[in-house]
């Protein structure tokens, strides 16, 4: 007798309201009850069949409006489409000449030093020491892996290393005398 295996999975998009449903089925899929219920979701779908009788046949009045209401969008839609792809082509001649302006030179004759958006000075935030968990979470390493870079590397060596791993290139020196790590600049 051959092994009845299921299909591998795969990944489907499922509206929103149904995310919970699909996700009780997949449950109940991997517990292994796909058989019952397969039935029970064949028996649902005969029940709503049967109550539901719609009429799609080619003379119902509803199908000739929705089909109309269809062309319409069609045409409306291949309509903007072109208007579209004609404004992207006046776009991208636009920058095209602004791209050759500014190869040439013809933009940057400016030579004054541009002011900046904000006159007042921008104070430097001073960091202050840091535990092993908050440099370790700065960092992007566990804690357990920051006491062992600096166990394993050299003092230097563990200053180059904290500085590539903080995003703002700052080095990271452990003091004993009090259990934490001071930022080097």
């Amino acid at each position: 007798m051959p092994d009845q295996k299921s299909p591998p999975s795969e990944m489907i998009r499922v509206p929103v309201p149904l995310i919970g449903v699909v996700r009780r089925l997949s449950k109940l899929h991997r517990q292994g009850h796909t058989i019952a219920l397969l039935q029970a979701l064949e028996e649902l779908l005969l029940r709503f069949d049967i109550k539901n009788d719609i009429d799609v046949t080619a003379g119902n009045k509803s199908v000739k409006q929705q089909e109309e209401r269809l062309l319409k969008l069609e045409s409306h839609l291949a309509a903007l489409g072109s208007s579209v792809e004609t404004k992207l082509e006046v776009i991208t001649k636009k920058l095209e000449l602004i791209e050759r302006a500014i190869a040439s030179g013809r933009l940057s004759h400016n030579t004054k030093p541009r002011r900046l958006a904000y006159p007042y000075q921008q104070t430097q935030v001073e960091l202050q020491p840091r535990t092993n968990e908050s440099l370790a979470q700065r960092l992007g390493v566990t804690a357990q892996g920051l006491v062992a870079e600096r166990e394993n590397k050299s003092v230097k060596e563990f200053l180059s290393w904290s500085r590539n791993r903080d995003p703002m290139s700052i080095a990271w020196e452990w003091k004993t005398s009090d259990g934490l790590y001071h930022p080097q600049r």
